[in-house]
Formats: C-alpha cells, sequence, structure tokens
C-alpha cells in the first residue's frame, strides 16, 4: 500500500489546514488508519486514529477539539482538519495504515505497517 500525504503549508496561529492522505490500495476498507507529527528534535507522534468505517477515533489530548479525522474508502482517501492551529502543531505530518477490519484504533508507530512521506505543517505565532 503506498500513501501519500498533501494539504500541509505555512498557516497563521488561529488557521486551518486540511490534510489529506490517499492510499493506492483498491481495499483501503480493510485498513485502520492514523495521522502522526513530528516536531524538530523530537519523536513521531500521533495526532489522530481512525477505523477502517471511521466508527472510532482517537485524538492526542493536545489536539481534541481542535482536529478531526475522516475517511472516505469509495476514494481511498483519509482527511485531516486541523482548526484553532497553533505554533505547537508545527511538524511534518505522516498518514499511516494498518490492515484491520476491526474497531479499534492504533496510537504507537509500531502498530502501522504503511507510511506515506510526509506533508510539513507550519504555524507562525
Amino acid at each position: 500500500v503506498q500513501l501519500q500525504a498533501s494539504g500541509g503549508g505555512l498557516v497563521q496561529a488561529g488557521g486551518s489546514l486540511r490534510l489529506s492522505c490517499a492510499a493506492s490500495t483498491r481495499t483501503f476498507g480493510n485498513y485502520a488508519a492514523g495521522w502522526f507529527r513530528q516536531a524538530p528534535g523530537k519523536e513521531r507522534e500521533v495526532v489522530a486514529a481512525i477505523n477502517w468505517n471511521g466508527y472510532t477515533t482517537y485524538y492526542a489530548d493536545s489536539v481534541k477539539g481542535r482536529f478531526t479525522i475522516s475517511r472516505d474508502n469509495a476514494k481511498k482517501m483519509v482527511y485531516l482538519q486541523m482548526n484553532s492551529l497553533k505554533p505547537e502543531d508545527t511538524g511534518v505530518y505522516y498518514c499511516a495504515a494498518k490492515t484491520d477490519y476491526s474497531y479499534s484504533v492504533y496510537y504507537t508507530t509500531k502498530d502501522y505497517d504503511y507510511w506515506g512521506h510526509g506533508t510539513l505543517v507550519t504555524v507562525s505565532s
């Protein structure tokens, strides 16, 4: 499975961005997905995760109420809507996928089998 993230850019604090992740597989409905980010000098951390049909979602405490993860399996896409952005949201954002057809979501990098190349989000103060 190949994943391609897009939608990053430079935005002022308080602004919004929508990240998109396109998957190459025809059976994207068989995969759980997640968004991670990595700030300079820091480890990659989970931002949000979603199960195969969108029934279950997870958000890191730092983004709850501001970010929304969603997916469209027919289009083989996963999205991350980011509102009220803060400078501490700056980093490279990666989408990831894991073969899974349950109601579970996954929070660690080790859980995921497939990764995109990342898209840079920079939030200025």
